[in-house]
């Protein structure tokens, strides 16, 4: 098995011992195999290459050149002849090596992505190298092409083409940079500007949506279990926030997974609801640092008649309104993510890149920026309570100051502070992979927050937080 054998350089340096050394043109280990050629610098065409079918096993198939009339097979790689002209004043000749590596579920070509994203894997566990051995080529002005074949993905899960970087931390990792990706049904074809070993990645939110679902199921059946779920409004506003979050992720993957396929007008719908549902996230946020501030900041005075119906006009009918007033100025459209190097590396439905630039920055950044700033100013004045009479009850009872600290990280992930960490992302990878991994988590901390709080133990209940009595209490008071 690929699990026990050497690390992923090794396979780098061992596709380049093909191309260098070997006399063989075909080679078949089962997990791996490839064709090694003489390619002439003169050609008149590009290239391609059949490879294993996604649906097959790799033994016993190896890749193998078509003509252009026979290129479309499943899987296939087209190399642009502009890449072997390049070398025409300096030899006649090149040779390549085309490789299908089967990676298993061992660590080899995992790296730190597969492990931070939620839910990633790569597809069918096949790597497809490429290699003129020692001749590093990058840069390609027309981008080498690598079609994958797949089953139908479904809503939560997003394709992503990637190569492996050996520059990424001791051991390399995958990167997007210098490919892009074009989605179709059950195809996907990944464009890049560099040779090495390439992959297309399954990233999806299914821990997050799962524990979410779990979150709402829960409490619709204490709802009718328990009376006093019926009246309390604590726990609406986090199944709330649960079904906004929920709906996020699905309208996301659902329009990443179209991509700009269908009408203008399906497009402009798929942008508009991505945009209100995220607004809806960021508003329900809000609106727990808001619940939070009346439960532990303002205490006195904090009767609200008919308190989650009007919460409820603000957290889905606020942007309703903004979403409405975006739409009718056109707002909506093709949208495109590109690198540093403005190569396209996504496509969806968003807002419309050249007109609503003003649209996107006033109702997405500016808008998250406010709910943001509030929720993170609330968050510490409840620190400071919190801390506070942790130090006035330090020699009463054991354990106050982690207890506060626990109740701190429990409240974030409700208020959303770890969102912020998007403005970091700019910084490195390094924040970006700490954003990804806090924000796919948040349906986890939520569900667990929930359990916590309307499932505690006898000891809990004895000598709880403030802040989770205080929660329970002031809920009834606003029916």
């Amino acid at each position: 098995m690929v699990s026990l054998l050497p690390s992923s350089r090794y396979w780098l340096n061992y596709e380049i011992h093909l191309v260098e050394e070997s006399l063989t043109e075909t080679v078949n280990m089962g997990f791996l195999t490839a064709l090694v050629k003489n390619i002439s610098t003169s050609i008149s065409e590009d290239l391609h290459f059949s490879l294993t079918p996604s649906q097959g096993h790799i033994r016993n198939q190896v890749p193998k050149q078509v003509t252009e009339d026979e290129h479309r097979h499943p899987d296939r790689v087209r190399l642009p002849r502009s890449l072997f002209e390049s070398f025409q004043g300096s030899r006649p000749m090149v040779r390549l090596a085309v490789t299908i590596l089967d990676v298993g579920s061992g660590n080899v070509f995992k790296g730190p992505r597969l492990s931070l994203e939620d839910g990633s894997s790569v597809l069918n566990n096949h790597v497809v190298g490429l290699s003129l051995g020692h001749i590093n080529v990058t840069g390609l002005a027309e981008p080498l092409e690598i079609t994958f074949s797949h089953q139908h993905q479904p809503p939560n899960v997003t394709l992503s083409c990637v190569f492996w970087d050996v520059t990424k931390g001791s051991a390399g990792d995958w990167s997007s940079k210098g490919c892009s990706t074009e989605f179709g049904v059950n195809r996907t074809i990944c464009r890049c500007d560099h040779l090495t070993f390439f992959a297309l990645l399954l990233a999806g939110c299914g821990t997050s949506m799962i524990f979410l679902a779990f979150t709402i199921v829960l409490y619709t059946v204490l709802r009718f279990s328990r009376q006093r779920f019926k009246f309390e409004d604590a726990p609406k506003i986090h199944v709330a926030l649960s079904v906004s979050l929920f709906l996020l992720n699905l309208a996301f993957f659902i329009n990443v997974g179209h991509g700009l396929k269908g009408s203008d007008a399906a497009c402009w719908a798929r942008g508009a609801v991505f945009h209100y549902f995220l607004l809806c996230a960021f508003t329900w946020m809000g609106l727990e640092a808001f619940h939070l501030y009346l439960l532990v900041i303002k205490v006195f005075n904090t009767y609200v008649g008919h308190y989650f119906l009007k919460l409820s006009l603000v957290g889905w009918g606020l942007p309703a309104l903004i979403v409405i007033g975006t739409g009718s100025a056109n707002s909506y459209g093709p949208y495109a993510i590109r690198d540093k190097k403005n190569t396209t590396t996504l496509e969806l439905c968003w807002f419309c890149e050249k007109t609503a630039t003003s649209a996107l920055y006033v109702t997405v950044h500016g808008y998250f920026l406010i709910t943001f700033l509030f929720s993170t100013v609330v968050l510490g004045l409840v620190a400071l309570k919190i801390f506070t009479l942790s130090s006035a009850t330090a020699g009463k009872e054991k354990g106050q100051h982690w207890k506060g600290v626990l109740t701190l990280l429990g409240l974030s992930s409700l208020v959303g502070v770890t969102w912020g960490l998007a403005i970091l992302t700019p910084l490195g990878l390094s924040t970006t992979y700490v954003f990804a991994l806090f924000t796919s988590l948040q349906g986890v901390f939520i569900f667990c927050w929930f359990v916590v709080l309307y499932f505690p133990s006898q000891s809990t209940m004895t000598s709880s937080s403030g802040t989770a009595r205080a929660d329970q209490a002031l809920t009834v008071s606003h029916g």
